[in-house]
């Protein structure tokens, strides 16, 4: 079982801040941070994941001030700085494909998997909210088709230049003065509908061949990106049998494009409440959701259906909706739990105000060993990405009841395999494509 550990300041709940054992200043506190990745190295976790938005939530900043999530370290400076604190977890951040340049992310992840020692990944995103375009100088471009066709181009272009330099391209003789190979240096020169990048970059291979990509498109496209590309797909799903439909579906379209399916792990995200008792965990959730603000529980549902709710009754239904080019398969989701279980706008944003869209639950550790071994042994998941409801009280308890609890079912690693993320995933070192050519020309 794989597990990844999505980084958010006080947690994951939209209340986790008001909560009395929140770390509220955690948002621009390193020392928080740094903590928290300490702990989870020693819960074995795969990965730390963060990720990102380009602006702040709202204009209206007199409502948005009982929101937190407004000021934070971005995040790969954060990484950057907790690869020199930590040795085995991977460390993977969000960046994003419509605000980037091919070349200069290609570099700086080359560059964090040389100096954290193999443990880089690339949250792969597209961008369509305008509050993060007008910072950019810009209006959101295109449809949400249009906005993929241009990521997966991107994609291509930075896999490319993680290829430029052969693994033992530098020969660093010093008696004949050859510092490298030249025939092992490769230069992309890609021209495409959306970039023109020549290469090669600057940066030595990869000590994973490249580092790892992660992706968490949910729509047509974003399955088929996250298919063609991706080693690690962050999911969401709010029951089991969503989770296998999408784990069958995506690993065929994994093997259609003519890559091995165990070597694409599906985690999906799940927050999760523990207490020494089922009726200890409801309560701690219930008082969670007691502290969630109106105005932030409103905004939090308009933002992940991308429609305005705010001047509809909080006790009334949820409006019919029209898909727009934001969050459109995240947009479904919710209007169908929502009218399939009659959910007011209220129970509604309390319904995902842990989870977000994702699985949440609570119990005592064994039954969330119970759940977690069921996803993983039914064809739902590879693994998890855990997202804690409090930071750092919730991690602390996972990681000294649960953690031992998957161990002692066999379930889970008792030490690190690898110094690599790669390795730690059982994913395979990423091979140049130019070797796979010679390979092939060769015979």
């Amino acid at each position: 079982m794989k597990l990844g550990m999505f980084l958010r300041p006080a947690g994951h709940h939209v209340a986790a801040w008001r909560h009395p054992d929140a770390q509220v200043d955690a948002g621009w506190n390193f020392t928080r941070f740094a903590q928290l990745a300490q702990t989870a190295e020693r819960g074995f976790f795969d990965m730390l994941f963060l990720a990102d938005t380009s602006g702040v939530p709202s204009d209206d900043m007199e409502n948005a001030r009982h929101t937190a999530y407004v000021a934070w370290i971005e995040p790969f400076t954060m990484m950057t700085a907790l690869s020199s604190i930590t040795r085995n977890i991977g460390l993977v951040c969000t960046s994003s494909t419509s605000f980037e340049n091919p070349f200069g992310l290609a570099r700086k992840f080359a560059s964090l998997d040389l100096v954290s020692g193999g443990r880089a990944g690339w949250n792969l995103i597209t961008s369509a909210n305008p509050l993060e375009w007008r910072n950019f100088g810009a209006e959101p471009q295109g449809s949400p088709h249009q906005r993929y066709a241009r990521a997966r181009e991107f994609a291509s272009v930075v896999q490319g230049l993680w290829d430029s330099w052969d693994d033992d391209a530098f020969v660093l003789d010093k008696q004949s003065g050859i510092f490298f190979d030249p025939a092992k240096l490769h230069v992309l020169s890609h021209k495409g509908e959306h970039f023109q990048v020549c290469g090669p970059l600057n940066v030595s291979r990869s000590p994973q061949g490249q580092p790892v990509l992660v992706q968490a498109g949910a729509s047509e496209d974003g399955r088929n990106l996250a298919a063609e590309t991706a080693d690690v797909i962050f999911a969401a799903a709010t029951t089991l049998e969503i989770a296998r439909d999408f784990y069958a579906d995506v690993k065929a379209r994994v093997a259609r494009f003519g890559r091995n399916p165990d070597h694409v792990l599906i985690m999906p995200g799940f927050q999760v409440m523990l207490g020494q008792t089922e009726q200890e965990a409801r309560d701690r959730f219930e008082a969670l959701q007691n502290l969630i603000h109106p105005t932030v529980g409103v905004r939090h549902l308009s933002h992940y259906i991308a429609f305005e709710l705010s001047g509809y009754s909080i006790d009334g239904p949820l409006p019919d909706i029209p898909l727009g080019n934001l969050n459109v398969s995240r947009t479904e989701m919710l209007f169908k739990l929502a009218r399939r279980e009659n959910l007011t706008i209220r129970q509604l944003y309390q319904r995902i105000a842990g989870g977000r869209g994702h699985f949440q639950t609570f119990g005592t550790p064994q039954q969330v060993a119970d759940m977690m071994e069921e996803w993983v042994t039914t064809g739902a998941c590879d693994g998890f990405n855990y997202m804690a409801p409090i930071f750092p009280s919730q991690l602390d308890e996972l990681v000294a009841t649960v953690i031992p609890e998957l161990q002692r079912r066999g379930l889970y690693r008792t030490r690190y395999e690898a110094s690599t993320l790669r390795g730690n995933l059982g994913i395979p070192r990423r091979e140049s494509r130019y070797v796979r050519q010679q390979v092939a020309e060769t015979g």
